[in-house]
């Protein structure tokens, strides 16, 4: 007798022959029993020796191959690859089996097994891979097995893996593993009748789900039975229809009132709450409503990394189809406030998993109460998402190839100027085009820095980027950064292109570290003396010595957490903890200028880039062999004495205004009555900027990044900011009144 499971199975091909049903099917398996070893090599010719667990066994006159397991949990498996016929469309496997000591693992998959896979001629695997023949009980002597199964379009070889998976332990004896040619026809007519019926089950199944779920919302007016959390019928606090939290998600009680509270156990770690809602028939939008409460937040360092209700569709086999933009928040709420969204349903929907969550927080607690979704008509936000979506084309804005002849001319500095390659005086007036540095993908930005030089008639952008994107070291990021690096390269392009230059702002806070020189040292080579790009080197410097500014030194510990906190790293925030050497301005200008690059460089004073008063008091910066530097300085409605702060380096310096703003939202961190109207503000900061030709760009071209020039994606300028920027961009002169 020669035995042998699913273990050397499907390795190696003989002949390939034809399946035809006059004639006898020829194997596709050589020495199918284990018998031959011509070389002597103790193994059977044909099969590769296996790992450990597998030996070739020899009773009487016999031979087969023998799985042992020694360790529970330990994978044992044969490892045979079969190659198939082109014109073989399905196959009957054989073998026989020989299992004793069997005690499988605590999985239901966790026993005896031969796997079986397709595989392309390029080693892909391909669907319709069969289901694995299993045992999880001992067997009487050996016993004979068979299958049959068709080859999908495509399958170039047939991977054999016969296994004890994962046992407790066991031994599986295999011998006398054929695989020949069958007909297809049979197995064809079984998987289509097999198909017409577990789509009649499903349907069945479905149908009896949706009736459950529109007796739900008959009874409680919404599809999410018990979603006040008060119902427990077993009186044993958990709610009806929720089940127990797992670690992080509790049921807590305040005046009697049941609530659900995810609370962030580990820094960056999910807690989450899942539940699957079915949606009766005809449903085509809901209206999701809710309450929520939110306490000691801090997100973490994506900008997803936040308190969220993520939310993803199902059709009747499982399938994902969809899922609606999950409503998030970044900040605390003073108390508990209502919230609603809507959104719509797909057609073949039958139900939606929710799944509340703190995603990968820093801290924070989250509760959620008064769950309820109900059915609304479509219309309205079909014709929504149609807009929604004719908007989205129309902010598609395709790469350009770079058109030199276009480009502004290079400019170097004199005196306190910024002048061309013919000597002309460039007052470089924009804004801020934002989100590369909290998004690895941008926010339209291609649409923005488009409409800003075309429309708003800016001739320089400030384009704020982020090193670790730029390597591509954040999560989601898979290419090393190169796509984030071609979409800023785009933008560079499109601005140039139609003249206009570009401020290349790293966007970090407080003091440069080593990452920031190692950033400068490739973006100056990759932008080295491009006439539009100049480079602004740290964005807002604070909490420093001018000394440390200037020639670097160390750190030390921040005192306490700042606005800038959520665009840290976790190594950054940790040097930020326990202080770190930085290597100064200086070091960041000699780097750029060790590349060749002439670029003028933008350096921001101290107290966030407004002060800028140590540069008249003995901590300019040196530039020996560029264009020159500029200074930048960040002015917003709370920031007082610009005559000493700023105007006294303006009379011998070029100076840079690269955030400036103001938003009739007033700024939670800092005292109200210290903030001024922008009404009243914002007129005589242009009527300086003006009057001084001082280089500015507006903070910022972007909806939500306060304080906002542009109300909607529509870039409808705001009346409090958006209106005076544009209106002095395109020539209208405003009155300095009074000095701050």
């Amino acid at each position: 007798m020669r035995t042998s499971l699913l273990i050397t199975f499907l390795f190696t091909l003989l002949a390939a022959s034809t399946y035809a049903a006059d004639s006898p099917a020829k194997p596709l398996v050589a020495n199918s029993g284990f018998e031959v070893d011509a070389d002597g090599d103790k193994w059977p010719d044909q099969w590769t020796k296996q790992k450990q667990g597998v030996t070739w066994e020899q009773e009487g006159e016999n031979h087969f191959l023998r799985l042992v397991s020694s360790k529970p949990g330990e994978m044992v498996m044969v490892y045979h690859q079969v190659r198939l016929p082109a014109d073989v469309r399905a196959v009957t496997l054989s073998w026989k089996q020989r299992i004793s000591n069997l005690k499988p693992g605590k999985q239901p998959w966790f026993d005896a097994r031969l796997l079986l896979e397709f595989k392309d001629a390029e080693g892909n695997k391909l669907a319709g891979s069969p289901s694995a023949p299993y045992a999880r009980k001992n067997t009487d002597g050996w016993v004979d097995r068979s299958t049959s199964f068709l080859v999908p379009e495509g399958a170039h070889l047939l991977e054999f893996m016969p296994s004890l998976f994962q046992v407790e332990a066991g031994m599986l004896d295999l011998d006398d593993v054929t695989l020949v040619a069958a007909d297809p026809a049979p197995l064809q007519e079984a998987a289509k009748a097999a198909a017409a019926a577990a789509k009649e089950k499903q349907e069945k199944n479905a149908a009896g789900r949706r009736a459950k779920a529109a007796a739900v919302l008959e009874k409680e007016g919404s599809i999410i039975a018990n979603g006040s959390f008060q119902t427990d019928a077993k009186v044993g606090g958990v709610p009806d229809q929720w089940g127990k939290g797992k670690p992080g998600g509790d049921w807590e009680v305040e005046n009697s009132n049941r609530f659900l509270r995810l609370k962030s156990l580990e820094k960056g770690k999910t807690v989450m709450l899942y539940r699957e809602i079915d949606i009766p028939a005809g449903v085509e939008a809901i209206e999701f409503t809710w309450r929520q409460r939110i306490t000691d937040l801090k997100p973490g360092k994506e900008s997803y990394f936040d308190a969220r209700i993520m939310m993803e569709f199902k059709d009747a086999a499982g399938k994902k189809i969809g899922k609606p933009s999950p409503p998030y928040a970044r900040s605390n709420t003073e108390g508990w406030v209502e919230k609603k969204v809507q959104f719509l349903v797909p057609p073949a929907a039958l139900s939606l998993e929710f799944m509340p969550s703190l995603f990968q927080v820093e801290r924070g607690t989250y509760d959620l109460d008064d769950l309820k979704m109900k059915p609304v008509p479509a219309a309205e936000l079909l014709a929504a998402a149609a807009a929604a979506a004719a908007m989205e084309k129309a902010a598609q804005v395709p790469a350009e190839e770079p058109n030199k002849a276009k480009w502004p001319l290079e400019t170097h500095v004199e005196g306190n100027k910024i002048v061309d390659s013919q000597g002309k005086h460039v007052w470089l007036q924009g804004v801020n085009v934002v989100s590369l540095e909290f998004s690895i993908k941008g926010e339209k930005v291609m649409k923005s820095a488009l409409v800003a030089v075309d429309e708003w008639k800016s001739n320089c952008i400030r384009l704020p980027v982020k090193e670790e994107y730029w390597y591509g070291r954040a999560a989601g990021q898979k290419d090393g950064g190169k796509s984030y690096r071609e979409l800023v390269d785009q933008v560079i392009t499109l601005v140039a292109n139609r003249g206009a230059y570009v401020a290349l702002d790293l966007h970090r806070f407080r003091a440069p570290n080593d990452l920031h020189v190692e950033f400068w040292k490739d973006a100056a080579t990759v932008y080295k003396n491009h006439p539009a790009v100049l480079f602004d080197l740290f964005n807002e410097p604070h909490g420093i010595s001018w000394e440390v500014w200037q020639k670097g030194g160390f750190v030390e510990e921040k005192k306490k957490p700042a606005d800038e906190d959520n665009f840290l790293t976790p190594e950054e925030k940790a040097k930020a903890k326990n202080g770190f050497e930085s290597p100064g301005m200086q070091k960041l200008i000699d780097t750029v200028r060790a590349t060749g690059a002439r670029n003028i460089v933008i350096c921001g004073g101290l107290d966030w880039a407004y002060d800028l008063s140590g540069i008249a008091n003995g901590h300019e910066l040196s530039d020996t062999s560029g264009n020159g530097i500029v200074y930048s300085t960040h002015i917003y409605p709370w920031k007082r004495d610009w005559e000493n702060k700023v105007m006294k380096v303006a009379a011998k310096h070029p100076i840079f205004i690269g955030e400036v703003g103001a938003d009739i939202n007033k700024m939670s961190f800092i005292p109200a009555e210290a903030q001024e109207d922008p009404y009243t503000w914002v007129p005589d900061m242009l009527g300086l900027i003006q009057k001084h030709k001082l280089n500015w760009t507006g903070f910022s071209f972007h909806p939500k990044a306060t304080p906002i020039l542009i109300s909607d994606w529509n870039f409808t300028p705001t009346p409090f900011w958006g209106k005076f920027a544009k209106d002095a961009l395109s020539g209208k002169q405003f009155e300095l009144k009074k000095q701050r």
